[in-house]
């Protein structure tokens, strides 16, 4: 069987659908990435996949281009004869979805499975921009996403809700699947040492693409409030910005808080199982999620967290368990969330044990990747005869764990 995974960077694949295209491959199935040009392109082709440039720019609102891509996308969805093709993010999943229904004849490709993350900078932010693009976008969701054969995947119940109200696809063809999942073996916590038990400053780390909806304004501005209260406490930020995004943080403003001394920016991280095991509390502040995967995975590490009380962040944390919930665009709430965490050592402890068992229980990567066979069998089985199925596409106890340098977080 021939399954086409498309995202919008190179990047993405490699970090965050690794593991599905290694399973995959490991079942058997010919496996096809497509994504824009890119570092992590020749990566993929050194794991031995088959990856395929996409002539696709992330930031283009060209109307001739976009109809160009997708054609492209049709031509090499008939080339390549694709029995299933998975879009990840908004525009992948649209495009993907619409070339496949218009690919391989009159029937199109025969699955067609459309991964959204949260609903994106066109629907979260209030620039005038994005309120323009919203009604184009809702059309297209609409006119991509119909048929039999199509599917939605989203990652958290309020967008369930949000695209059934919305009448963009009926509600029997949305699927809940929660985010990519984790390698809970690589993404383990650290071993104690005789190190942790001298006083030192609490280590707080925000593990993000730079972009302010990730809620970096108020993280600073809380760093600020607990410098000025005398709390010892590091405040760190991993990631870089994503200049395809319009809410992006220009790395000049990074520096200027760098240099203010308020935090310590790390920039990309390759290990960042490494670097979650050297702090002690992992902060994401963000105004909307899918599913946070920097979350996810510093949980895995134990970690107690400390995020917004929105769609997706929520869906990863209970207040009071493993960690703390507060309101969006709240600094002060935001601040005293971390001002407990740093006077209460032992309810840390608690809360990051309570964080990986909850990982282990809902979000290791493996469960993930059993559900998304399901939805590829599901669509497939309309086929009639064909013996697919979740378990003949590949059992959960079949599903191999691929370790890959993990990068800026999402």
């Amino acid at each position: 069987m021939k399954i086409m995974l498309f995202a919008n960077t190179d990047w993405y694949l490699y970090n965050f659908r690794g593991s599905l295209a290694h399973a995959l491959r490991d079942a058997g199935h010919d496996v096809l990435l497509v994504s824009p040009a890119g570092p992590y392109g020749p990566k993929l082709q050194a794991q031995g996949f088959r990856w395929v440039s996409a002539p696709m720019d992330r930031c283009s609102l060209n109307p001739l281009r976009e109809l160009v891509l997708i054609n492209w996308l049709r031509q090499l969805m008939n080339r390549e004869a694709v029995d299933v093709v998975h879009g990840f993010t908004i525009k992948c999943a649209v495009y993907g979805s619409l070339a496949g229904r218009l690919a391989r004849g009159s029937g199109g490709v025969p699955a067609r499975v459309s991964a959204v993350a949260g609903l994106g900078y066109v629907f979260t932010n209030n620039a005038p921009k994005a309120r323009v693009l919203r009604p184009v976008v809702r059309g297209l969701f609409r006119l991509a996403l119909g048929g039999s054969r199509s599917r939605l995947v989203l990652q958290n119940p309020d967008d369930v809700t949000l695209f059934e109200q919305a009448g963009l696809i009926a509600p029997e063809r949305v699927r809940l699947i929660p985010g990519s999942g984790v390698d809970c073996v690589r993404f383990h916590p650290a071993e104690p040492t005789e190190a942790d038990a001298r006083p030192r400053s609490l280590r707080v780390l925000l593990p993000a693409r730079l972009l302010w909806d990730k809620g970096l304004a108020e993280y600073v501005a809380a760093a600020r409030a607990l410098r000025a209260s005398g709390r010892s406490i590091h405040f760190l930020l991993a990631g870089t910005p994503d200049a395809g995004n319009p809410a992006t943080v220009p790395e000049a403003t990074v520096r200027e808080w760098e240099a203010e001394g308020v935090l310590k920016w790390l920039g990309h991280v390759n290990d960042m199982p490494a670097l979650y095991r050297a702090v002690d509390v992992v902060v994401l502040p963000s105004y909307r999620e899918g599913l946070p995967k920097g979350l996810i995975e510093a949980a895995a590490c134990g970690l107690p967290l400390v995020t917004t009380d929105v769609p997706g962040c929520r869906e990863v944390v209970s207040d009071g368990v493993n960690g703390y919930l507060v309101p969006a665009k709240n600094a002060n709430a935001l601040a005293q969330a971390m001002a407990r965490m740093h006077d209460d050592p032992a309810e840390r402890q608690r809360m990051g044990a309570a964080a990986r068992a909850r990982v282990l229980a809902a979000f290791d990567e493996r469960i993930v990747i059993r559900d998304t066979l399901a939805v590829y069998a599901e669509l497939l089985d309309m086929d009639g005869g064909t013996p697919t199925g979740p378990q003949a596409l590949m059992p959960l106890s079949n599903a191999k764990t691929h370790t890959t340098p993990q990068g800026q977080p999402a």
